[in-house]
């Protein structure tokens, strides 16, 4: 039973790692029904930025605000140089404009930084200690409160705050929160920082674990299923949908991947995701969408 509960932990622990990239998607849709599939490539430029800037002998908290400083940057191109033109435009053009903007991101990490595996250490210890013969690493634990608090402060934002209230109307309506006065480029511009210091937890945390390379973008694909059980425009649905997606797997892998020859562990994430759609379309905690024609 203790191997049972180390293994579910585990999970849940790496759980929260998707999560932080699955609440980057959450953000941009719910506030700008834009379904961003360079929000992987943020994370991988966030991580690129701090390794630079801690290479250039910066401290860690100066080296954080420049890696800020980069995101907010990226935060007004996007808008006011990709997104601008498409207002108003059908949710299929903003699609594929991320696309676009994923590759620039990648084009940019690789003139600059090169394609060489990077190393992150932030000085976070990493330790494993034993409770009731379960093991915990203090390294997981520390990015697990770090996501509790992001989540908190998230929801409260949407929540009580006049600007997340208008981040909500802009992605009910585009034109209608035009309409009364809403500036819709200001909120998207808003709703992009935000997800860009989401970015910035996600890319820290898997580049301090696996190493900040270019196949970070990928784990992006890794927080698809976790958006389709969670809902596309729930952010704690994100949160929830990451801890049971991280738990899932793990628990797939080791107790059924031995009767499968292994390696269930990469797809059962989808598979879950597949049950979930066919009795919840819109997620556990998604908003259902009824059009009246």
């Amino acid at each position: 039973m203790s191997f049972f509960f180390e293994v579910l932990i585990t999970g849940l622990l790496v759980g929260v790692m998707y999560a932080l990239v699955a609440l980057g998607f959450a953000l941009i849709f719910k506030a700008s029904d834009v379904f961003n599939m360079a929000q992987g490539d943020m994370s991988l430029l966030a991580g690129l930025a701090l390794v630079g800037f801690l290479q250039m002998n910066f401290p860690l908290w100066l080296a954080l605000i420049c890696t800020l400083a980069v995101m907010v940057i990226l935060a007004y191109i996007t808008v006011f140089v990709i997104l601008r033109p498409l207002v108003a435009r059908p949710p299929l053009m903003l699609f594929m404009a991320t696309f676009g903007l994923a590759y620039l991101i990648q084009g940019i990490g690789q003139s600059i930084w090169g394609t060489d595996a990077k190393g992150l250490e932030l000085g976070i210890p990493d330790k494993s200690f034993d409770v009731a013969g379960v093991f915990f690493s203090s390294f997981d634990l520390t990015f697990a409160g770090i996501a509790v608090v992001l989540l908190i402060l998230l929801v409260w934002f949407f929540q009580k705050t006049r600007t997340g209230r208008a981040l909500r109307a802009v992605s009910d309506d585009h034109e209608a929160a035009l309409s009364v006065g809403i500036p819709l480029l200001r909120a998207w511009l808003v709703t992009w920082i935000v997800a860009g210091i989401v970015a910035i937890v996600a890319g820290v945390a898997w580049g301090t674990t696996l190493g900040v390379q270019f196949s970070l973008s990928y784990i992006a694909l890794k927080a698809l299923p976790v958006l389709i059980i969670g809902g596309l425009d729930s952010i704690p649905g994100a949160i929830i949908a990451g801890l049971i997606v991280g738990a899932g797997e793990n628990l797939a892998e080791v107790f059924l991947g031995p009767y499968v020859g292994g390696g269930i562990q990469t797809f059962f994430p989808y598979l879950m995701a597949l049950v979930v759609l066919y009795f919840k379309p819109y997620g556990l905690f998604g908003k259902e969408i009824i059009e009246r024609v």
